[in-house]
This record gives structure tokens, sequence and C-alpha cells, in this order.
């Protein structure tokens, strides 16, 4: 796995990539998750929710690309373990720290 953004630049959200940003987007995207588990619970038909789904995905998107400008690097090498060990943190918590300081939450 060689970055985390195609070659436009916009984020690849591989399940390694979603792992490693896994407390940003918890930080970050709470408010549209919380707001589409509840449009979830609330109405069985998925149809009712989709916006409240690309809502949570515009999120990501986005703090995704804002992560990859402000600190590839560390978010390539982070992604780049998690990928390499099966998205084992145990494996990866040297990058999981380095990206945690260059990219604090």
């Amino acid at each position: 796995m060689s970055s985390a953004v195609d070659a436009v630049g916009n984020p690849i959200p591989t399940s390694a990539v979603l792992m490693s940003a896994s407390k940003h987007i918890d930080i970050r995207c709470r408010s549209e998750n919380v707001a589409y588990l509840k449009c979830k619970k609330d109405d069985p038909n998925p149809e009712k929710c989709l916006h409240k789904g690309q809502q949570v995905t515009r999120c990501v998107l986005s703090l995704l690309k804002d992560l990859h400008q402000r600190c590839n690097k560390e978010m390539d090498a982070y992604a780049g373990c998690m990928y390499y060990n099966t998205n084992e943190f145990e494996m990866c918590r040297k990058e999981q720290q380095e990206f945690e300081k260059a990219c604090p939450y």
C-alpha cells in the first residue's frame, strides 16, 4: 500500500485507512454518526436514512483528505502498517504514536 489517496488527491477509504483514522473519525464525525444511527433505529426503511448516510460519508472523506494534507507521511506509514498487519493495532503502536503526534485529535 503506497498511499492513502488516489492520483487526484481523493482519499481511498480502505479498511486500513479507516482503522488508522478511527479515533479522529469518532471525534470529528460523531454528530453525523449519531444522527444516522438514530435514523436507522427510528425507521426500518433504509431509504429514509440515505441522506444521513451520505453526511457520514462526506464527513469521513473530508476528514481523511484533511489528515492526508496535514500529516501524509505519518498517515501513510500508519495505514501501511495496519494494512501489512491485517489491521492489528498492537503491531503498529509506533506508527500510531507518530501519527497521533503529527495529527492530534
